[in-house]
């Protein structure tokens, strides 16, 4: 992990609300924002922000998320997420999410990721995959 990693380091990112990205428990006419859209899009957000400050041979996983979802976005708006780290803790990073639409905060969040060595990671993998195959 390179030292351009330390807290308060952040990336924002402008995702429109689409069909793709909504549920409508609602019913037809009222699709929002999902959820779990929201999660996926905070994941993918940090990965790509702790990307930028790996050396060759590291990669970064989840760990932990917990997301507040605070208000309804519908489609054909769109949200603003910004995560920005908060702490660093050797191997693992944590992150502050912050999801806005034009008229609000809709979502806020904490993420935690962990720095592995890929090499070493898909060794556990394949190891892992044997001993399932042998029960």
């Amino acid at each position: 992990m390179k030292d351009s990693l330390k807290p308060g380091v952040s990336r924002t990112r402008h995702v429109a609300v689409a069909i793709d990205r909504s549920v409508g428990f609602l019913g037809p006419g009222y699709e929002v924002y999902s959820t779990p859209s929201m999660v996926q899009d905070i994941e993918m957000l940090s990965h790509d922000l702790i990307l930028e400050h790996l050396d060759d041979g590291e990669e970064s996983v989840g760990i932990h998320i917990s997301v507040d979802h605070l208000g309804a976005t519908p489609i054909g708006l769109a949200v603003d997420i910004t995560v920005t780290v908060a702490e660093i803790n050797r191997r693992r990073i944590s992150l502050e999410a912050e999801v806005r639409d034009a008229t609000e905060q809709v979502g806020r969040g904490r993420h935690d990721r962990f720095v592995v060595d890929i090499e070493r990671q898909k060794t556990r993998l394949e190891e892992k995959a044997a001993s399932a195959a042998k029960s």
